[in-house]
């Protein structure tokens, strides 16, 4: 199982610790939330996903010699949202995560999900 597949694997079944050693310790982290992020706070959000969705289900995934393209959707107990991840791959590390969510559908149907 390569690095990707084990990321998918941790982060969705809510294992934060397997999630934290892909981490490169200087990994990069990004998204479209209106508030800052780093790995932790990455991982938290994770958390919550996978603690309060019913589902995720990996919809689509394009992998590329340094990283992947992933698409999920999370659906919660009232609707479904759509997660867009870009992953970075260096030595077997996952040194870069960019996370565009469908905001409006977060903030409808996981509400305070990044609040702190």
């Amino acid at each position: 199982m390569d690095v990707v597949d084990l990321w998918i694997k941790s982060w969705t079944s809510d294992d934060l610790a397997g999630a934290r050693k892909l981490l490169a310790p200087d990994v990069e982290t990004e998204w479209n939330f209106d508030a800052p992020v780093d790995d932790e706070e990455l991982l938290q959000v994770l958390h919550r996903i996978a603690a309060f969705a019913d589902h995720i289900t990996l919809v689509a995934r394009t992998g590329a010699v340094d990283g992947a393209a992933l698409i999920y959707d999370l659906a919660a107990p009232f609707g479904t949202a759509r997660l867009v991840e870009f992953l970075g791959v260096e030595n077997q590390k996952i040194n870069e995560v960019r996370h565009v969510y469908d905001v409006t559908a977060i903030d409808r149907y996981f509400p305070d999900l990044y609040a702190n």
